[in-house]
């Protein structure tokens, strides 16, 4: 019988199972040529989650610079919500369990595609999807400029919550060689999800732009990464 070794995050029934890299279904030491060709694939997606890392650089400082053109109060809401996850995780208690909470309702949405459902919890922030899609009918009934501010709060709040809870599932995954799976998983869910933020705010926020972020943190990332190619691979 194959070894598994299972982690768990506290206050969660969800395990996170993998076989051990060095053996196949079979239980017996799996081919040499195997875990070379686990070694090399683990080389490349390092080498792209290095690379991604110009992205999460152009698409935070960007997005930073948009969400600067806004409303003070609305960016005085948005660093609140941060501020508060950061208080209540550090000071008050875990919310961890809030987390797989999340997890169990997006494995239940895609229980039907196998493969979302790995990894629909890691790039999917739930909790900021419901909030942003509730908005619109509490604003029908209740529209005010507080109103608005709350549930800015509320998504930055939420999102920070998937990013670490995400970032901790994932860098408690066993047999990842150098972190790469880490390194790669993280860059991409992290802009993903400043994307899917970026998206909701330009809703609901006046002067923030998607089309103008989008545009502006990608193009910013083609450059810094153009640069750093020619300086290491362009003889001068």
């Amino acid at each position: 019988m194959a070894k598994r070794g299972f982690l768990k995050d506290e206050g969660s029934n969800i395990d996170f199972g993998q076989l051990d890299p060095g053996l196949d279904a079979g239980g017996d030491i799996k081919p040499k040529f195997r875990l070379i060709l686990d070694k090399v694939l683990s080389i490349f997606k390092l080498a792209v989650g290095i690379s991604l890392l110009c992205f999460v650089y152009s698409y935070s400082m960007t997005f930073l610079k948009e969400l600067g053109l806004a409303d003070k109060a609305m960016q005085e809401y948005f660093w609140s919500g941060i501020g508060a996850f950061v208080v209540i995780h550090f000071f008050v208690y875990e919310l961890s369990i809030v987390y797989n909470k999340g997890q169990k309702i997006l494995m239940l949405v895609f229980k039907f595609f196998a493969p979302l459902v790995k990894v629909a919890p890691y790039v999917l922030p739930i909790y900021t999807i419901i909030i942003f899609c509730v908005y619109p009918l509490f604003n029908l009934f209740w529209g005010s400029k507080g109103l608005t501010g709350l549930f800015i709060a509320l998504g930055s709040f939420s999102l920070c919550l998937h990013l670490v809870f995400g970032a901790k599932s994932l860098r408690s995954k066993q047999g990842d060689f150098l972190k790469a799976n880490y390194i790669f998983g993280f860059s991409l869910v992290y802009i993903l999800n400043l994307i899917l933020l970026a998206f909701c705010l330009s809703l609901i926020v006046e002067k923030f732009s998607f089309v103008t972020y989008f545009n502006a943190s990608f193009q910013t990332a083609t450059h810094i990464f153009q640069a750093v190619f020619n300086q290491i691979f362009i003889p001068k």
